[in-house]
């Protein structure tokens, strides 16, 4: 746990990342094992992670993200996408998963399966895409300290249009919607931010134990 917590004092919102250094096969692998393994509500995963190295794409994706330098130059961009509606479809197909990974018949878990189905199908599509959104702040917390384990530089980054993403990736036909990007790569010895301390509340300001 303190190689954690040392992780966490060396990661930091990287700012301008050494668009000549590159993430390794192996390392990018394991950080989508991050992302694939992560916390996510029922299990059920509703939403998409789109890996985008072409620099094409990237130089599109850039002037709707505020203009900011990561977008291109950071090994990788990653967006990941919310489902923006869900059907006894996607349940179903759940179900079927587990089954087939535990080896249980589906019989035996489909009142599970309705009990997700009553839950979640009752929400009107406005608090569908806002359940599903939140799903992808889990995954991205998975990213974020697998990178800092390896000594990968991941920034989070809400500031982008995320319809803007949604036409330029052609997510609304695919029922998604653009929620959370973050680029992953690796710092430039000139952006001065790795050099400023952390700035956090205290745990006396922060906690309340009752």
């Amino acid at each position: 746990m303190s190689k954690f917590i040392e992780n966490q004092n060396w990661r930091y919102a990287t700012k301008k990342f050494d668009a000549s250094k590159k993430i390794t096969a192996e390392d990018l692998e394991t950080l989508k094992e991050a992302i694939r393994l992560s916390t996510s509500s029922y299990g059920l995963q509703p939403y998409k992670v789109f890996i985008i190295e072409d620099p094409a794409i990237r130089e599109q994706l850039k002037p709707v993200s505020w203009g900011q330098s990561q977008i291109t130059d950071a090994s990788q961009l990653v967006v990941f996408a919310n489902y923006t509606k869900l059907d006894e479809k996607v349940i179903d197909t759940y179900v079927e998963r587990i089954s087939k990974t535990r080896e249980v018949p589906t019989e035996a878990i489909q009142g599970y399966g309705d009990f997700m189905k009553s839950k979640i199908l009752g929400l009107t599509p406005e608090e569908q895409a806002i359940w599903t959104s939140k799903q992808t702040y889990l995954a991205l917390g998975n990213l974020i300290n697998a990178a800092a384990e390896l000594k990968i530089d991941a920034t989070p980054m809400e500031g982008f249009e995320p319809e803007k993403y949604n036409d330029i990736l052609n997510l609304n036909e695919l029922n998604l919607n653009a929620s959370l990007v973050a680029t992953i790569g690796y710092r430039h010895e000139e952006d001065a931010n790795q050099h400023v301390k952390k700035v956090r509340k205290s745990k006396e300001e922060l906690f309340i134990n009752l």
